[in-house]
C-alpha cells in the first residue's frame, strides 16, 4: 500500500447488463457498510452502454443511491482505465498523485460483462488484486450449460436438461422440440444461458408456451438451456474461501411466484427466506458438503452461492446452479446465511477483500519464465 495507511478499494458497479439495476442496489449496500477506518474508496460506474465513469477517492459512503451514477464524471473513461493500470508502470506512490493507486478492485457486477470472467480478465491483465471468483470459475458459473457439463463430471447429481444454441433452433426447430418434449416433458423451464435474476426465464407447460419462452430467452442470449420440471423445495448454501472453501447453514426460499422469477426476487416483496432452512440435520451437512465440492469443481475462490432443488417426494438433492457474485444487500440470501453462521455483514466484506489480498499474493509467487 506504499505509505497509504488505508486500503483503497475500487467499487465497480453498474454494467451492460439486464442486472444493472440489482448491481446498483449491492453496491450502495456495500459502500455503507465498509469500515472507512480502513478504507478508502474509488468508485467505478459502468453505464448501461458500457461506459466507464470514476468518481473522486471517498473516506464516506453516497448518501443517495443517485450519486451511484457519477453524473458529474461523464466522459472520464480515459482517467479510469489510468486508474485501473497504474500498477503496471512499476512508479506507484508519490511520485504518483494520490488517487491513481488502487489496492484491490471490489466488483459489484451482476450478470454479463460482470460476472462473466470479462472484468476479472481484465483485472487480471491490470495485475490487481480483485474480490471473488477468478477468469475460468466465473466463465463456467455464468454458462449454465458448461456448468451443467462440469457439475456431471464431478459427479454432482442435477435434473435432465437439454441445451442448443440459436442456430440449432432456426435450422431445426422441429428436432429441438422433439428433444425437449421426449427427454423432459412438461412443464419445463426455459432459460438463457448466460443470465442471473431470473431474466428470462419461463415455465412453459405445453407446445405454444414452450415455443414462446424460447423465444423470449433467446432475446437475452445465442445459448438456450430448458431444464425438466422437479416438484422442489429451494435451497440455498453460501461458501466462502479460497483453497480452503467452508459453507454457511443453508437457508431455504419460499417463493411468492409459481417460481421464483425476477418479479418473485426484486419486485412484489412477497417471497419469503427462512435461514436456517427448516430440514434435518443430516441433509443440511449433506447439502454444505455437496456446495463446497461444488465450488471446488469450478475452482471457485472469494464467494458464491450454491442453489440446490429438495426433491418433495422423497428429498432428493439435486444441483441448480452456482452463482458468483450473488445478490450482495444485506437481505440477499448469501450475506443473511453467513449472518445466521455467525459472520456479520461488515465483517464478510473484510473477509472478502483479505481473501483477494490473498489469492494474489500467491500467484505473485508462481514462476511465469520458461524453463
Amino acid at each position: 500500500m506504499g505509505q497509504q495507511q488505508k486500503l483503497r478499494v475500487g467499487l465497480v458497479y453498474g454494467g451492460k447488463s439486464g442486472e444493472h439495476e440489482v448491481s446498483l442496489s449491492t453496491a450502495f449496500a456495500v459502500m455503507g457498510a465498509l469500515d472507512y477506518e480502513k478504507y478508502e474508496i474509488v468508485p467505478f460506474y459502468i453505464t448501461k452502454m458500457g461506459k466507464w465513469r470514476v468518481g473522486e477517492l471517498r473516506s464516506a459512503p453516497f448518501h443517495d443511491k443517485a450519486e451511484l451514477a457519477l453524473e458529474s464524471c461523464a466522459g472520464r473513461t480515459v482517467r479510469a482505465m489510468e486508474i485501473l493500470f497504474a500498477r503496471l508502470d512499476g512508479a506507484r506512490g508519490p511520485a504518483h498523485e494520490a488517487s491513481c493507486e488502487v489496492d484491490v478492485m471490489f466488483p459489484l457486477l451482476h450478470g454479463t460483462n460482470g460476472e462473466d470472467g470479462t472484468i476479472q480478465g481484465l483485472f487480471e491483465m491490470a495485475n490487481v488484486p480483485y474480490v471473488g471468483a477468478g477468469v475460468l470459475a466465473s466463465s463456467v458459473g455464468m454458462d449454465k450449460a458448461v456448468m451443467k457439463q462440469v457439475f456431471a463430471h464431478a459427479g454432482l447429481p442435477q435434473c435432465k436438461y437439454v441445451h442448443f444454441i440459436r442456430a440449432g433452433w432456426e435450422h431445426n426447430q422441429a428436432d429441438v422440440i422433439a428433444q425437449i418434449e421426449n427427454e423432459l416433458g412438461y412443464p419445463c423451464f426455459v432459460k438463457p444461458a448466460n443470465l442471473g435474476s431470473s431474466v428470462g426465464i419461463s415455465k412453459a407447460g405445453n407446445y405454444g408456451e414452450l415455443i414462446q419462452a424460447i423465444e423470449t430467452a433467446l432475446r437475452y442470449d445465442r445459448k438456450i438451456v430448458v431444464e425438466e420440471f422437479v416438484d422442489a423445495r429451494e435451497v440455498e448454501v453460501s461458501v466462502l474461501g479460497n483453497d480452503e472453501a467452508q459453507a454457511s447453514v443453508p437457508g431455504e426460499i419460499v417463493s411468492s411466484n409459481d417460481f421464483y422469477d425476477y418479479k418473485a426476487k426484486y419486485i412484489d416483496g412477497k417471497s419469503q427466506i427462512v435461514v436456517p432452512a427448516p430440514l434435518d440435520e443430516e441433509l443440511l451437512d449433506r447439502l454444505r458438503d455437496m456446495a463446497v465440492q461444488a465450488y471446488r469443481a469450478i475452482d471457485g475462490s472469494g464467494l458464491s452461492r450454491v442453489d440446490f432443488f429438495v426433491r418433495r417426494s422423497d428429498m432428493r438433492i439435486f444441483i441448480n446452479e452456482v452463482n458468483t457474485m450473488p445478490g450482495f444487500t444485506p437481505f440477499s440470501m448469501y450475506p443473511l446465511m453467513w449472518k445466521e453462521t455467525g459472520i456479520a455483514y461488515s465483517k464478510l466484506l473484510d473477509r472478502l477483500i483479505q481473501l483477494a489480498l490473498e489469492r494474489y499474493a500467491v500467484k505473485q509467487q508462481l514462476n511465469y519464465e520458461s524453463v
